[in-house]
């Protein structure tokens, strides 16, 4: 069901035709079943589940605040200098060659030069690896660390493809809990506790997604001392570094690797609004030599050779891209991120059932308590999202697919009269199914649920 001409949605659907089991029989393929476990605990199953729920018959145009991609809105457009760079190495002719499978030298240092604004311990070109995006740059770690009964520790909640990818590499997966109560912390007994001699990575994604927080350079540094206590590496998300617009000021995790050796992933779909130009890196931070020595430089590099490599194109433009970066480039873009979660914070004031603990401060979603108590008709946030899809066209994402159960993720990085429309149906929702009981409201006055 297609109602917006932005919206992404399931293409992969053909017709089906039935045939018996004698004409099966003879036919020696079958499709194989090796990602069905990884698929499943993708976010793309849920949100087309919901897609599925919209009906024409509602009459309002579908609103798709279960995703994130603020590029199909003109608003977040890209820099034009960001365009300009792209489109002269396409007239140069420099990018429609083959690239080597870490990426062609000058993106390489383009990367280097980049992140070592902000570290101590300086990286090299070679310690970078280009990616088809930052999710390529998952698999290749995941898939590099793989090995028999070995475990790696995720967030609760998290960015759900470290999961699938986790699930798929065979690697077992153990999560640690964020703590909404400490504005999101990491909870470091609690990974003390679940961590043993076959962990080999703890995963953080910072600035964080879905949760919208930034990390200090305090709680950092006791993840980086957690994990040498524990013997792992730290593999940190930084892809949203360049979207935040609270006071928190961003510390890569890269500054101490003086203290445990670090793995970051980061690239320019969210900082620069382009993530169908699928361009990631992979960057090593380790200025003493623990990768080399255990191995997983050697292993990403065979892993990089057995997968596609990222766009010629875009590797050549990243040296103009990366070099004129500045905070001006993102500031109009983090501006009118800082509005709409000002515009929905204060609309939830008027909806009962739904509670935002602490504003977002950077990232593109914003994380929402539903109380379950006060309806009457609801059983979980799944439920609610189901049944919002089908009687409002409004499709939001529900915490279960990020691990987080009873809480609402909502999109912000949208335009500022879609996210009215969809309080506005929001707020109509949960009316229609507030508890009609004294009890109910009397509690809600007095903040006991």
């Amino acid at each position: 069901m297609n109602h917006n001409s932005n919206l992404v949605l399931p293409a992969y659907q053909t017709e089906t035709h039935t045939q018996n089991e004698t004409d099966i029989s003879v036919w020696r393929f079958r499709g194989s079943d090796t990602a069905a476990k990884a698929s499943s605990v993708t976010m793309r199953v849920i949100v087309y589940k919901l897609f599925d729920e919209c009906s024409l018959d509602v009459k309002k145009p579908l609103l798709p605040l279960a995703h994130g991609d603020p590029s199909v809105y003109p608003c977040y457009r890209t820099s034009i200098l960001v365009e300009n760079a792209v489109v002269d190495v396409i007239r140069s002719g420099k990018g429609n060659s083959y690239g080597p499978a870490a990426g062609i030298l000058p993106a390489r240092q383009a990367v280097a030069d980049y992140v070592n604004r902000d570290l101590t311990n300086k990286v090299k070109p070679n310690d970078v690896f280009i990616t088809v995006g930052c999710n390529q740059g998952i698999e290749v770690v995941l898939q590099s660390l793989a090995r028999p009964n070995a475990n790696i520790l995720l967030p609760r909640p998290s960015y759900p493809h470290y999961e699938a990818r986790a699930v798929y590499s065979g690697l077992e997966v153990r999560k640690f809990d964020l703590l909404p109560e400490k504005e999101w912390e990491i909870d470091l007994p609690g990974i003390e506790a679940m961590a043993d001699e076959n962990t080999v990575a703890m995963v953080i994604i910072n600035p964080n997604n879905p949760c919208g927080n930034v990390y200090s350079y305090d709680h950092l540094k006791k993840v980086a001392e957690t994990a040498k206590k524990l013997g792992i590496m730290v593999i940190t998300d930084e892809v949203y570094c360049q979207t935040i617009f609270g006071d928190n000021p961003f510390v890569p995790m890269g500054e101490f690797s003086s203290t445990v050796p670090v793995i970051t992933l980061g690239g320019i779909s969210k900082g620069w609004i382009v993530p169908g130009w699928r361009i990631g890196w992979t960057v090593l931070n380790d200025p003493k030599g623990i990768f080399k020595s255990t191995g997983m430089i050697q292993s990403i590099q065979q892993n990089l050779d057995i997968t596609p490599d990222a766009t010629t194109i875009v590797q050549a433009a990243l040296p103009e891209i990366l070099g004129k970066a500045n905070k001006e480039m993102f500031a109009k873009k983090n501006s009118m991120l800082k509005q709409n979660v000002e515009l929905v914070c204060d609309r939830l004031k008027d909806i009962p059932c739904l509670v935002c603990n602490k504003k977002p401060e950077s990232c593109t979603y914003l994380l929402t308590k539903l109380k379950l108590p006060l309806l009457e008709d609801i059983e979980d946030d799944m439920d609610f999202c189901m049944k919002l899809a089908k009687e409002e066209n409004l499709v939001l994402l529900p915490g279960v697919a990020l691990g987080l159960k009873n809480w609402i993720r909502i999109t912000i990085g949208v335009e500022a009269q879609m996210l009215e429309d969809a309080l506005e149906r929001l707020n109509g929702f949960c009316k229609r199914h507030l508890k009609k009981t004294e009890s109910s409201f009397q509690a809600l006055s007095n903040g006991k649920i």
